[in-house]
């Protein structure tokens, strides 16, 4: 079944959302009440949503004991461990848990046509692309906007966004106070660039007041 909008929420788990995270991004929880506004009113709305969530074991590649910060990074999100587990700020819906193991595509699109709550996209990497069933996932809702948030803006947020453009959504909204960066100096340029590729920067009053969708 058709989804003309549905929600998109990157990464907001507590490794990367609370201060004792083991991937702790500054500043990221004071979004937590945003968050929590634009997650109640995909709810009361009838909008689901779709979150991905970092899964890791200690010998995936993307982790290191000497990271780089660009392709590796330090231990966090693994499975099993409370950093992994989403914040309660953005608690889904009888998610729908989708590995990153490559499923038939007839087979997802039928489970996906009759499922009614939410989607959780598990990764062993910073893009959520690097699950071979995302697409999947997003051809099976046709949908013609996605809200996005989360974190971190210039990672896996963009690496979304970038994916999400790449595949032809229509129309993409970044909730901008709605996502913490790594490196803030790094946000002008993002923005800019999306702008350019007709995203449309929003805020989280901008939604929950129904200015958009």
């Amino acid at each position: 079944m058709k989804r003309p909008v549905i929600f998109w929420d990157v990464d907001t788990q507590h490794d990367f959302m609370d201060p004792d995270g083991t991937l702790y991004v500054k500043g990221a929880e004071l979004v937590k009440p945003k968050l929590e506004q634009l997650t109640k009113y995909a709810h009361a709305h009838g909008i689901q949503i779709v979150a991905s969530s970092d899964d890791h074991e200690l010998e995936h590649a993307e982790l290191s004991g000497t990271p780089d910060y660009t392709e590796t990074f330090p231990p966090h999100c693994i499975r099993g461990t409370h950093g992994a587990e989403k914040i309660p700020e953005t608690t889904l819906e009888s998610p729908m848990v989708i590995e990153p193991v490559a499923i038939p595509h007839e087979t997802l699109v039928r489970q996906l046509s009759s499922h009614e709550g939410d989607v959780l996209i598990r990764k062993h990497r910073f893009d959520v692309f690097s699950n071979p069933n995302t697409g999947s996932v997003i051809e099976a809702w046709d949908p013609t906007e996605i809200v996005i948030y989360g974190v971190t803006l210039d990672y896996c947020v963009k690496y979304a966004i970038d994916g999400l453009i790449d595949i032809g959504i229509p129309t993409i909204h970044l909730v901008l106070d709605a996502t913490k960066p790594i490196v803030p100096e790094s946000v002008d340029g993002l923005v800019s660039g999306w702008k350019k590729q007709d995203v449309r920067i929003v805020t989280t009053d901008d939604v929950v007041c129904g200015r958009i969708v």
